[in-house]
């Protein structure tokens, strides 16, 4: 389970640009909601002890248990849909004695790691109709889960993921372009259809959150009133920000005018106290991870490890633009936490999980792939 390593060969700037990340995530959390900054510190520590142990563990062997990531991925998920804890018309939550948490966030984890050893074991057949299918109906029984509950923004972020997944894979640009060709206009359809009267596509939720979007003055005091509060504490911080756990009156967030502030609007809390620099510091250190994460994809020794990098890299990526955009409007509010960086148990703890996977194909990386 162990091997020999190289120190030199470990990611320490990922490492080091992670923590810092997760630094600034528990400031700006005492700031926002200062009750959750020691959970949120505990979770830091205890996601640092799982990400070291795991780094150093072989992935190789790890993924030989992906049938049983996969069957256990579906369990919880079905979970939840028959035992689940509604919060705010949602069910996501499982409640197992005093512990609560969100499956669908660990299957962002669980199923990037049972596809990079299912696609590995049939690397060779990936193009063929049979792995093709099978990849797809797979996928769709834990997705098909994660939207009943109903969660948007978490099925947008896993089918980014699996385009990741069969991208790194190798599947063929032709089939690639073929599919595009196809999707975007269809999605631009259904999006389309999707907010039409009498359509249970969408919630009427998510229906008005697009709605608020294209149209905010219509819902100033409803769907849209926490972006543009959002906007109004990103702007007042200017260049230096208003200071940490400032006092003054024209704050957004002292005013209670964010909520989930600690989660979806942590941005906001940083924007405003911390001004650019604190916003862009952020914004780069998430690119940081990003580009490091591809950078070790591009570098392992087998498709395995391709696409475990690619698909973190991808997933920290897609979700942080997200969060962000959301935060300074420039897209409809979806819910997503900022990777690292908001109150999130659940979604903390998976994040490190897979950084520990992306650690250990950096250690084993070779010049040369197999």
């Amino acid at each position: 389970m162990f091997k020999r390593y190289r120190i030199r060969d470990y990611d320490f700037k990922l490492v080091l640009m992670i923590l810092t990340l997760s630094v600034i995530g528990i400031v700006a959390i005492g700031s926002a909601e200062e009750s959750l900054q020691s959970r949120q510190l505990f979770a830091v520590l205890a996601g640092v002890f799982l990400m070291t142990v795991i780094s150093f563990l072989d992935y190789t062997l790890l993924l030989k248990l992906y049938w049983f990531m996969y069957v256990g991925n579906l369990v919880l998920l079905a979970a939840v849909w028959q035992f689940g804890v509604n919060v705010k018309g949602a069910t996501r939550w499982l409640k197992i004695g005093g512990l609560q948490f969100q499956p669908s966030e660990t299957a962002k984890i669980l199923l990037i790691l049972f596809f990079a050893q299912f696609i590995m074991n049939h690397r060779k057949k990936l193009n063929t109709v049979l792995i093709i299918t099978s990849c797809i109906v797979m996928f769709a029984l834990p997705w098909i889960l994660v939207w009943e509950q109903p969660d948007l923004s978490t099925s947008m972020v896993l089918l980014v993921i699996f385009c990741i997944i069969m991208f790194a894979g190798g599947i063929s640009l032709k089939l690639v372009f073929a599919v595009l060709a196809v999707a975007i206009p269809a999605v631009a359809l259904l999006i389309s259809l999707a907010l039409q009267p009498n359509n249970d596509l969408l919630t009427d939720n998510q229906k008005n959150r697009i709605l608020a979007f294209v149209n905010p003055q219509e819902y100033s005091t409803t769907y849209a009133y926490q972006q543009l509060n959002s906007v109004k504490a990103i702007a007042s911080g200017q260049l230096d920000g208003k200071g940490y756990k400032n006092n003054e009156i024209t704050s957004v967030k002292n005013g209670n005018f964010l909520s989930e502030a600690e989660t979806d609007f942590i941005f906001s809390v940083i924007g405003e106290e911390f001004g650019f620099k604190g916003s862009i510091t952020v914004i780069v250190l998430l690119f940081g991870v990003s580009l490091e994460c591809i950078s070790v994809a591009r570098k392992s020794r087998d498709v395995a490890g391709t696409i475990i990098g690619a698909s973190m890299g991808g997933l920290v990526a897609f979700q942080s633009f997200f969060n962000i955009g959301v935060a300074t409007f420039i897209l409809p509010t979806t819910g997503l936490t900022l990777p690292f960086v908001s109150y999130g148990l659940t979604s903390l703890l998976s994040l490190y999980i897979g950084m520990g996977f992306v650690l250990n194909v950096r250690l084993q990386a070779k010049k040369t792939k197999q």
